[in-house]
């Protein structure tokens, strides 16, 4: 991103950062139960991500779900966050609810 989309980004960074939160599994179980929940891999930044969702830049998310860098939840995701108690920052992004595992 260069300097001046930062400027243009930032009221939209700055809101969206304001509406990111930390959530537990059980309160992410009934997002994933409606198919709503996109892993941000841990090398992307979440805010920026949630921007592009925001800008709908279907080139960007595109690009990301090739990479496997985000992906919709899973069965074996939900499992795995069962099992360990995962907890994970969030930033909703209607219909979508962004998450990334928190670094424990």
């Amino acid at each position: 991103m260069n300097s001046s989309d930062d400027t243009l980004n930032q009221p939209l960074k700055e809101q969206l950062n304001r509406e990111t939160g930390q959530i537990a599994w059980p309160e992410l179980q009934r997002h994933f139960a409606r198919g709503v929940v996109i892993v941000v891999g841990p090398e992307l930044d979440l805010i920026e991500v949630a921007i592009k969702f925001v800008k709908d830049d279907k080139s960007a998310i595109e690009a990301w779900l090739n990479s496997g860098q985000i992906s919709r939840a899973r069965d074996e995701n939900a499992h795995s966050w069962a099992q360990a108690t995962t907890v994970f920052w969030a930033v909703v992004v209607a219909p979508w609810v962004l998450v990334q595992e928190t670094k424990q």
